[in-house]
């Protein structure tokens, strides 16, 4: 855990909760759909601004899904969703809950930032998101 909270941090610039909830989207839609890079793409619905989009961060990291390589697009909305999707017709929804947002929304601070983002990362998928096939 400790090695990808510090992968999150290095990559994003500081542990927030949306790069982690990000982080845990991409590791889910590796495990489900594809975990080749070269082969998956993914679409995320997010707010453009920070702190919410930084989920994208998250989604890059372990995903393998980059802007670099173009296998990612992003949609603006006020929710956070992210479709993955490979070239063998394997597809994946996930949906981050909106009581886990209005949550954080109304629960982190700068100085419960880390320690709320440690407790995200321990969450279950099921706690934080509604996953689709």
């Amino acid at each position: 855990m400790y090695e990808a909270l510090k992968q999150i941090k290095n990559f994003h610039g500081h542990l927030g909760p949306y790069a982690v909830i990000g982080y845990r989207m991409g590791l889910i839609a590796k495990e489900k759909v594809n975990g080749n890079p070269f082969s998956l793409n993914a679409t995320v619905w997010t707010n453009n601004i920070p702190p919410m989009s930084c989920v994208i961060d998250g989604i890059q990291i372990s995903s393998g899904c980059t802007l670099g390589k173009g296998n990612i697009s992003l949609k603006k909305s006020n929710f956070i969703k992210a479709e993955f999707y490979s070239k063998d017709g394997q597809f994946l929804q996930i949906v981050l809950k909106p009581e886990i947002k209005e949550e954080i929304d109304q629960n982190v601070n700068n100085k419960n930032i880390i320690n709320y983002s440690e407790k995200i990362f321990k969450r279950s998928d099921f706690e934080l998101f509604d996953i689709k096939k």
